[in-house]
């Protein structure tokens, strides 16, 4: 099995385009498919070789090697997939940039006709080409990471929300004072000139203001947050292939998470309003009622509180001796499985083949790598909350501190075991 596994792959480094995108996506594909079938096949108990099937630890052990092997070839395939799809990222954000732009110029004419052009709307037209422009530049400066995309994503390799949601008030922002620095640009009238610095008095932009500082602010608190809290194992993160539009609003097990939804609906809302007024009165920074401004305020805190109350450490909760239909009750010997009962031993994000296959389970000094045990369509183990392991020969009789060490990285609590000869 091990001898077709690794034909199968030759033949796909054989047939594989490194600089064509449709080859790299379907490389991916077929290995993903080769994968899917192997593990459907040792699940039905097929494949197996002679050498191995008379022993249940052994073909157990072999199965799992062979599938961490295939995982990990999944994931060599994923990434070079994934710089394809971050090029296509880059190309569609910077066409939802222009067609935003195009969208202003054509309600711009729209409104024109009755109304008449005037100054104001060739200098919100200006602002509008000069933040495409930089936008332009800027996802041109970062497109081997996925262009604009590339300064939202965290050290965690997906979409930060409170960057997004920060970021896209700093661009409203420097849009409505890019408007106001364009029509005093060539606005001849002191009059005028006197109107316009009005415009950008405190007293008017307040709330704007207030809520650029409390975004900004919430953005560099989240990224401080998840460091503290990573580094001091309070919080399992592990990075994902690629960012991905559904980060704004998801959890890393790309589950819809309320915190990040109701900030990004009331921050889209609020910015929206923020456009308007600056459309209805470009002579000026946009005004926020302080309602509008305490309830940005409210979603910016909420999402803050759910960062810290966010994730856990694995905890083993008891060991016990895993015992089959048949066998007789007894204690902890070498050579026995054990389960490990618990939580958070699959951390958000790591449910790939690839990344299940890094868990560690330490008996003493010896490190014991969970198994991949498959079923029809996943893994019975490891799981979340059980995990299932052998204790080696090389485990001295006695007594031995158990812990798990997580695809994340964090340890677990050690559970004291008693091994017997």
């Amino acid at each position: 099995m091990r001898e077709r596994w690794r034909s199968v792959v030759a033949v796909q480094e054989a047939g594989r385009c490194d600089e064509c995108v449709h080859g790299a996506r379907e490389s991916h594909r077929r290995a993903v498919a080769e994968f899917v079938g192997l593990r459907e096949g040792f699940a039905a108990g097929q494949g197996l070789p002679a050498g191995v099937a008379h022993s249940p630890g052994a073909s157990r052990q072999w199965v799992s090697d062979e599938l961490t092997q295939a995982a990990r070839t999944v994931s060599d395939r994923g990434r070079e997939a994934d710089g394809s799809r971050l090029r296509r990222l880059r190309l569609r954000s910077l066409v939802a940039v222009w067609a935003c732009f195009g969208v202003l110029a054509t309600v711009q004419l729209v409104t024109a006709m009755g109304a008449g052009w005037t100054g104001a709307r060739t200098a919100g037209l200006l602002a509008a080409l000069a933040v495409a422009g930089a936008l332009t530049a800027g996802a041109h400066a970062h497109r081997a990471r996925g262009g604009l995309l590339a300064p939202l994503a965290g050290e965690d390799n997906r979409l930060s929300t409170s960057r997004s949601v920060a970021t896209a008030w700093v661009l409203a922002v420097c849009y409505a004072v890019l408007v106001l620095a364009l029509q005093q640009a060539w606005s001849s009238a002191p009059a005028d000139h006197d109107r316009l610095a009005g415009g950008l008095a405190l007293g008017r932009g307040a709330g704007p203001l207030t809520v650029l500082a409390l975004v900004c602010a919430v953005a560099v608190l989240v990224r401080r947050v998840v460091a503290v809290r990573v580094q001091g194992q309070r919080l399992q993160k592990v990075p994902a292939d690629r960012p991905h539009p559904r980060d704004l609003v998801c959890d890393d097990d790309g589950r819809a998470a309320f915190a990040d939804v109701q900030y990004v609906l009331v921050s889209a809302a609020t910015l929206t309003y923020t456009l308007v007024q600056l459309g209805r009165g470009p002579g000026q920074l946009p005004e926020l009622p302080w309602g509008v401004v305490l309830l940005m305020a409210v979603s910016a805190a909420t999402y803050l509180a759910a960062k810290y109350a966010e994730g856990s450490r694995p905890v083993v909760m008891s060991v016990v001796r895993a015992r089959e239909a048949g066998d007789l009750d007894g204690p902890i010997r070498t050579g026995d499985d054990i389960e490990l009962r618990g939580s958070g031993f699959v951390p958000p994000g790591a449910g790939a083949p690839d990344r299940l296959a890094r868990m560690v389970v330490r008996i003493g000094a010896v490190h014991v790598h969970v198994p991949l045990i498959p079923v029809p369509g996943g893994f019975a183990n490891p799981t979340d909350t059980v995990l299932t392991v052998p204790v080696p020969a090389e485990v001295e009789p006695g007594q031995v501190d158990v812990q798990v060490v997580t695809a994340a990285g964090v340890e677990s609590n050690r559970c004291l075991i008693e091994v017997t000869y």
